[in-house]
């Protein structure tokens, strides 16, 4: 036997198994795994996102409250930095060698690898593009791109409006688990306010252009093109003017106000103070402004107090309420009067609250307190604990038909429904059969356990302009989806008969003609209203004052909420009546500019200011 003929079939079997093994890989590569095919798409053709602009945020003239800004990232791409690249680059940018390598260092690890660029200086403005876009094209490693960041021509309205930054991972993996791949780690979000709210319509709809390039990276064919749709632009229901007035009259002040058309729900002006110029969080010193914001724990400006500071007790103002209630359920008539009785509940001197206008006019104490005991105290045949229980779940209802202790739905995030105590709370808090309306009786004048906010506030004024119904506050007026805005259509009707309304707003206008509201009025307008003094025990209390303008054909309701601002009568009916006044007639009078100009120089910031 041939020993080398042994040998030959071992190295055929070889060469065949070599064969075989080979195949096999090849066919894997190509069939089976996708990698190698999409690497090699990578490498010989390109789709890059088209990022479309946001949508554009109008005031109710169509003036523009939100545009846009063109600002500039820089990129860097480390692997094609040359040598003589390194010194260039920190000249141009004035860093430090040590500074330089930080950021070859951060663009090379993490989410970043050194053959693709990544960022290394974000939001550069235009003019500081200016300065080093003449320099860039002789440094291959180093390009900007453009992109467009929000802007404020009037710088106002920051609550509302909101702001947007750059989507954070939470946010980024949540959108994804909901079905929602618009985004990159690169795109801005709204976070609050109408940015926020209406995401979904001002982000618009990416689109996308597919190119070839060479084996450096090169672009060197365009095949197709996809332009992307812009967001939907948003026209909102606020009067930029009136917004500007506001903001100034609450200037160095805690607080809101918050004005309403009446007729159609359609919020005027909100109010949030302290506030902030919006263009502060935008750009690369978002962080350092956001901070400084966050950490100004006293006065949080950073909240929009008209929908989440619902913990304000309405005071006086809720007296309105408790009367048309009263009237409605037959327990008091308009002629009926009781006496100002000081040892049952504090009060002012006053003439005597002989019938229910001159008590709305004078705000009695003691003529609240027995309205307010006749509708939880009705029924006098079962136990005062029992009747307590019974008259107040009937009375929490009714209350909550004036948008009370409820969400009103404003078009805005975070607002917050209020409270108002019902049975089940009183039970937790003393004990079933141990609270009667002795224990609850300060609810007759809107303190107790009662929280309202702003909003609500507000409404109630829009209710009573209207003489018993209301239409959601909202703040887009138009839009192109305009099946978002149906809801604002519905009226909704309150539980009283619109009969008992004229008797309020009759004692309204005496309010502000002859009572407590006197600093309100407003020559030629007659102006209904209601001031309130929030007890605050400890410190200076707050001033509050619901209105409407004109008394007849009500085209303003506002509230105004002045925290340690004492009496409603002292700050929150005059700023009232300069929004009203201005929304009316279109301007100030000379007097009236005065009494703004002295209002927004009072700094009321601390719970002790002095008031001379």
């Amino acid at each position: 036997m041939d020993p080398f003929k042994n040998r030959q079939w071992v190295v055929i079997l070889i060469i065949i198994s070599v064969g075989i093994i080979f195949s096999f890989r090849l066919f894997y590569i190509q069939v089976i795994n996708k990698d190698w095919s999409d690497r090699a798409s990578q490498i010989t053709s390109k789709t890059e996102n088209i990022q479309p602009p946001r949508g554009f945020i109008y005031d109710r003239n169509n003036q523009l409250l939100v545009g846009a800004e063109t600002i500039y990232d820089i990129y860097i791409h480390p692997s094609i930095i040359k040598p003589k690249d390194s010194s260039a680059i920190c000249k141009l940018f004035n860093l430090t060698n040590e500074d330089f390598q930080e950021i070859i260092k951060n663009a090379s690890s993490g989410y970043n690898v050194p053959y693709k660029p990544s960022v290394f200086i974000e939001s550069m403005t235009q003019q500081e593009h200016a300065k080093i876009s003449p320099y860039l094209g002789q440094i291959n490693a180093v390009f900007a791109k453009s992109k467009i960041d929000r802007g404020y021509p009037s710088q106002i309205a920051a609550h509302l409006l909101g702001y947007i930054r750059r989507i954070d991972e939470n946010q980024f993996q949540n959108t994804k688990a909901q079905g929602d791949f618009f985004y990159t780690k690169n795109d801005f979000i709204g976070i609050t306010g109408l940015e926020k709210q209406y995401e979904l319509l001002l982000r618009g709809e990416r689109g996308n252009i597919n190119y070839l390039k060479d084996y450096a990276g090169n672009k060197i064919e365009t095949i197709n093109k996809k332009p992307p749709k812009p967001g939907k632009s948003l026209y909102t229901t606020l009067d930029i003017e009136l917004q500007k007035l506001g903001e100034k009259l609450m200037a160095n002040k805690i607080g809101s106000i918050v004005a309403i058309e009446p007729s159609s729900g359609e919020v005027l002006a909100m109010v949030s103070a302290p506030s902030y110029d919006p263009s502060s969080l935008t750009g690369r010193d978002f962080s350092d402004n956001f901070n400084g914001l966050k950490q100004n724990d006293s006065l949080k400006p950073l909240i929009n107090r008209p929908v989440y500071n619902d913990k304000y007790r309405p005071g006086s103002i809720f007296k309105l309420v408790q009367a048309l209630i009263a009237l409605d359920d037959g327990v008091i008539s308009t002629e009926t009067g009781f006496s100002c009785n000081k040892n049952i509940i504090g009060c002012h001197n006053h003439e005597k609250p002989n019938n229910l206008t001159k008590a709305i006019k004078h705000s009695c104490n003691p003529y609240f307190f027995q309205v307010y005991k006749r509708l939880i105290l009705k029924d006098n045949t079962k136990s005062v604990f029992q009747t307590s229980r019974e008259g107040l779940a009937i009375w929490v209802q009714k209350i909550k038909s004036f948008g009370f202790g409820n969400l009103l739905g404003i078009d805005l995030p975070e607002e917050k429904s209020g409270f108002i105590p019902d049975v089940d709370f009183y039970d937790k808090w003393y004990g079933k059969k141990r609270w009667a309306f002795s224990t609850i009786y300060s609810n007759s004048i809107g303190e107790g356990e009662i929280g309202v906010s702003p909003i609500q506030m507000a409404n109630l004024a829009s209710i009573i302009a209207n003489r018993g119904y209301y239409y959601t506050p909202h703040i887009i007026k138009r839009i192109a989806d305009q099946n978002v805005l149906k809801k604002f259509k519905i009226k909704h009707s309150t539980c009283v008969d619109k009969k008992h309304f004229e008797v309020v707003v009759k004692a309204m206008n005496e309010v502000v003609n002859k009572g407590t509201g006197r600093n309100a009025r407003i020559d030629s307008i007659e102006v209904c209203g209601k001031t309130g003094t929030v007890e605050n025990k400890t410190f200076n209390d707050h001033s509050v004052f619901i209105s409407f303008a004109p008394m007849n054909n009500p085209q303003i309701a506002i509230a105004v909420y002045v925290e340690y601002g004492t009496w409603g009568s002292k700050w929150a009916a005059p700023i009232a009546s300069l929004m009203m006044e201005s929304f009316i007639k279109g301007s100030l009078s000379k007097k009236s500019i005065e009494k703004a100009n002295k209002i927004s120089q009072a700094v009321i910031l601390n719970p002790n200011t002095n008031f001379k």
